[in-house]
């Protein structure tokens, strides 16, 4: 009897941190939540008050922000505790299609889209066309990453290794870090600027998001950061940490927009490099058959 008590508590504390990761995707769904309220918040009246409309998307815009940050520690924390589950990796994923699938479609469209075009041009059809396919690419990455983290081998011949190190495509977090770190870095309603400068700058972000949608499905290798902090150097690592955090308390518009901007174009500078690299491992091949 005596030698029962330990295990008891000990299987406890083992169920309680179970608990700890779905927290962390629970206020993830939650800040997604908020950013769709906002950003609707805001629409209502951009038209008659931009300067509050810009109040609610900016707020909107540091909420998806923060779902990126939960978002990054319930994994971290599954993989630290070892409570990694296969409904964990469901339910998380189920919170990105909300948090970075449809909460930045909603904002960018209020702050961006439906302020800028008439609802009844087709310039308004196309932004909300290529809205509904950045959501699209964004669910069938995250369908794509779930059959590769349950099904590690290949699925078929072409189909690229899983490797932890490397995400293959762009993560959808990301893509939606940098739409909202370009409201966060300008959260008036592109209209604000006069009816020229709205649609230019519009069809900017039209074309972004296209692009985003574009390397959201393709095969390009991202860095997954799961390795960081686990080397011996983790006293250099606490310091760039604390450098970046104390950068983005005072100039958060600017260092969002850059790291955001920074980890999208690194896959794309990362498979240039790559391929004007010489192969060496042919010309290895062909000296060992002379």
């Amino acid at each position: 009897m005596e030698t029962e008590e330990p295990k008891t508590v000990h299987r406890g504390i083992k169920k309680g941190l179970y608990v700890i990761p779905t927290a962390f995707t629970a206020a993830n769904v939650a800040m997604g939540f908020l950013a769709v309220l906002y950003s609707i918040r805001g629409f209502q009246v951009v038209k008659t008050h931009p300067e509050i409309a810009a109040g609610y998307f900016d707020y909107a815009a540091i909420a998806i922000g923060l779902a990126i940050l939960f978002d990054t520690l319930d994994g971290r924390v599954a993989r630290m505790t070892k409570t990694a589950t296969e409904i964990g990796v469901q339910f998380d994923s189920l919170a990105d299609v909300l948090t970075f699938g449809i909460a930045p479609i909603a904002l960018i469209y209020s702050w961006a889209i439906g302020s800028s075009f008439n609802e009844l041009s087709s310039e308004h059809g196309l932004g909300v066309f290529l809205l509904f396919m950045y959501l699209m690419c964004g669910t069938f990455r995250l369908a794509r990453f779930n059959l590769q983290a349950t099904r590690p081998r290949v699925l078929q011949e072409g189909t690229p290794k899983v490797d932890k190190k490397n995400f293959v495509g762009l993560p959808i977090p990301p893509a939606a870090g940098l739409l909202a770190s370009f409201v966060h870095f300008s959260p008036l309603p592109l209209s604000y600027h006069g009816e020229g400068l709205a649609r230019f700058y519009t069809y900017l972000v039209m074309i972004l998001i296209a692009i985003l949608g574009v390397l959201m499905v393709s095969t390009l290798r991202y860095s997954s950061m799961k390795t960081v902090g686990t080397g011996r150097r983790n006293l250099y690592l606490v310091l760039v940490i604390a450098a970046i955090g104390m950068l983005m308390w005072l100039y958060s518009q600017y260092v969002l927009l850059i790291l955001s901007a920074a980890y999208v174009s690194h896959g794309v500078i990362w498979y240039l490099l790559t391929s004007i690299r010489p192969r060496r491992p042919i010309a290895s091949q062909e000296q060992g058959v002379e």
